[in-house]
């Protein structure tokens, strides 16, 4: 599971964002996401990315019924490319590292091969604070959680690295790389804080673990 670097808090947002549409990918402020880009669209889209301000949009599609232009959920995170490289074959493999969560306020025509939008920024306003509800966040429950979520998934981790790790770079590695369904990855997205992204994270893993949660299911 990625660790994170913590958030790399944007100095200016740009007013429209190229997407990349991908179903199972979440991307948190402050966590890495390893891409291996090969379509040509989206070859176009890292180039003119790399050749501004870096930034790409995650954002899971809706349904995939039409994998061409899928309806998409309507919040995404942007990414910054911080690291790069092209392989023999001609594809991209990079590393985005999450900056602020976004609001798809309108989406873009032109010529672009890719999705362009205009994002909503102050839609997700807090994470251009720093985030004071770690120490609310129940670590025991959350690990309880993640030891029957581990057995019954039949997944490991580097428990010891995982028990040690700072409350916010756990929330953020569990949250990206356990295999949550798409609208459950979008509900740990969606949550406003820390806090609440714990929150969300545990009584997942309790419901896929066996475990007692009375909270409401995601829709």
């Amino acid at each position: 599971m990625k660790g994170t670097k913590g958030p790399a808090r944007l100095k200016a947002k740009p007013e429209t964002l190229p997407l990349f549409p991908l179903a199972g990918a979440l991307l948190l402020p402050g966590g890495q996401l390893p891409l291996n880009i090969f379509e040509p669209r989206y070859l176009a889209m890292v180039d003119a990315a790399l050749a501004g301000d870096r930034l790409i949009g995650m954002v899971q599609p809706r349904d995939e019924t039409n994998p061409e232009n899928p309806a998409l959920y309507d919040a995404g995170c942007a990414g910054r490319i911080t690291s790069f490289a092209e392989t023999a074959d001609g594809r991209y493999l990079l590393n985005l590292t999450g900056t602020h969560r976004f609001r798809l306020a309108e989406e873009l025509a032109g010529d672009a091969p890719y999705r362009r939008v205009r994002p909503d920024w102050s839609a997700f306003g807090a994470d251009d604070e720093t985030d004071i509800t770690a120490d609310a966040v129940d670590r025991d429950a959350l690990l309880a959680a993640l030891r029957d979520y581990l057995d019954t998934e039949q997944l490991e981790v580097e428990w010891e690295k995982a028990a040690a790790a700072p409350i916010e770079a756990l929330v953020v590695s569990l949250a990206m790389g356990c295999p949550f369904q798409p609208n459950e990855k979008q509900a740990l997205l969606e949550a406003k804080t820390l806090a609440d992204q714990a929150e969300c994270l545990t009584a997942l893993m309790a419901l896929a673990g066996g475990g007692d949660d009375d909270g409401a299911p995601l829709q």
